[in-house]
């Protein structure tokens, strides 16, 4: 379907029903995303020059590393009224059809698409529906696609929250709709992005989402969307692929701190279980908001910080890593002005390498395999579970506790032999079998 006729298509969805009963109920996650690895840039922060040119020297290390999904933060112009801080927000934008010219060009952008396609990778472009910057052309275009205040008439911002320097878009606008989405398909038509990461999605009326991103994904199947929202419906009625695993990660940092345990952990998934019956969280120990807002991961998960990135590689979704985090990253970025992450050893990249290996060697990891839960005799300190295909069996054992754990799995009948895809050592499991785990040890062992 050419570009024309796909926009056709879209004004002719908008005197649909908004049931949209004609669409498939469920849009399967593209395999590029189901086995990948997602790698969010801070493109600002990511080198000296802070462009698009200067972040593209880093794609083969990148590649090297595992990553299989750049997701680049918003590479939009940002407003310059009501501009917070030096450089403002790339979350205040003032075009949805341009770049910023301090990251570069149009030819710039094309070029990385280009690259990060050579390589085997694919790119999500970091979409901001929601509100635009107070000098982005709508608002003297098109104020009435704003919210505006009953009283006075005027424009307003995102409410209740500060963020002053962006005003809240109107929803019930129908041609306000439809630009966002014609918006949208350029970036997939004509500069070549794989999908879109869909900024505070939880924000943004679900009947659009309902019209326009079931569309669009229904036109182009390989398409990958990802809500910045935690609400069932986003994913249970197929709007989106994959959401945040926030619930995930605060349980992390209650565990890291003492609050919480292994068995609330198991408790967290059957109930995350039974809320969400399609697609995937994406999992995470640190993203753009984590780190600048409230901690990095040394911050918030100290010692624990390795072991809970593994359970993001391990478990029933799609694991994440910010910008810098192979360096490793220990300490908060500046949000709205410069400061360079400042690469020099890029430590952690051997580690996440691994990790991305046996995610990527083993589809038993993939989200759409089950966690099953393994009975152990220590269960308030080990998590234990098994993931299963017809090919192959993980088994992964986490100690959640600052201190040396002893544990042996039940139910566990005949002697089997596992390799530990970590140490490469090989290991027999057995119900009378003792396992010792040091303080924060986890073992990922594979039949």
């Amino acid at each position: 379907m050419n570009r024309v006729t796909v926009l056709a298509f879209l004004s002719l969805c908008l005197t649909i029903s908004s049931a949209q009963e004609s669409l498939p109920n469920e849009i399967p996650i593209p395999e590029w995303a189901r086995s990948g690895v997602i790698y969010e840039v801070n493109i600002r922060q990511y080198t000296p020059e802070g462009t698009l040119n200067a972040f593209r020297k880093h794609l083969p290390r990148l590649k090297e590393m595992g990553v299989e999904v750049i997701w680049l933060m918003p590479i939009f112009p940002i407003g310059k009224e009501k501009r917070k801080g030096s450089l403002g927000s790339y979350y205040s934008v003032s075009s949805y059809t341009e770049v910023n010219p301090e990251f570069g060009t149009k030819d710039d952008f094309k070029t990385l698409v280009y690259e990060i396609h050579q390589l085997g990778m694919k790119v999500i472009l970091d979409w901001v529906a929601n509100h635009t910057g107070w000098d982005h052309p709508w608002i003297k275009e098109h104020p009435d696609w704003y919210i505006h205040d009953p009283v006075t008439d005027t424009i307003l911002h995102v409410e209740k929250t500060d963020w002053y320097d962006v005003a809240d878009l109107d929803f019930n606008q129908k041609a306000m709709r439809t630009s966002m989405v014609k918006s949208m398909l350029y970036w997939v038509d004509v500069m070549g992005v794989d999908g879109f990461r869909q900024d505070v999605a939880y924000m943004v009326p679900e009947s659009f989402w309902r019209q326009f991103l079931r569309t669009l994904i229904s036109l182009k199947k390989e398409i990958f969307l990802l809500a910045e929202a935690e609400l069932p419906e986003f994913r249970n009625l197929a709007y989106f692929h994959t959401d945040y695993g926030w619930a995930f990660k605060n349980l992390t940092w209650d565990i890291a701190a003492g609050k919480k345990n292994a068995n609330d952990f198991r408790l967290y998934h059957q109930q995350d279980q039974e809320k969400f019956q399609k697609g995937c969280h994406m999992y995470f120990t640190s993203n753009h908001d984590e780190n600048s807002w409230n901690g990095n991961e040394f911050e918030k998960l100290g010692p624990a910080h390795q072991l809970f990135s593994a359970l993001t590689f391990t478990f029933d979704g799609i694991p994440l890593i910010y910008s810098g985090q192979e360096e490793p990253l220990n300490r908060r970025l500046k949000f709205f002005d410069k400061d360079t992450i400042g690469f020099k050893n890029f430590q952690y990249a051997p580690f996440y390498k691994m990790l991305s290996v046996i995610r990527k060697s083993h589809p038993v990891f993939r989200p759409d395999v089950p966690v099953n839960w393994l009975t152990n005799s220590n269960m308030n300190n080990i998590l234990s579970y098994s993931r299963k295909n017809n090919v192959e069996e993980a088994i992964c054992i986490f100690n959640l506790s600052p201190l040396e754990q002893e544990v042996s799995l039940q139910n566990i009948t005949d002697k089997q032999s596992y390799k530990d895809l970590v140490t490469g050592k090989k290991i027999k499991l057995f119900s009378e079998k003792k396992i010792k785990l040091k303080a924060w040890e986890y073992k990922i062992l594979i039949k």
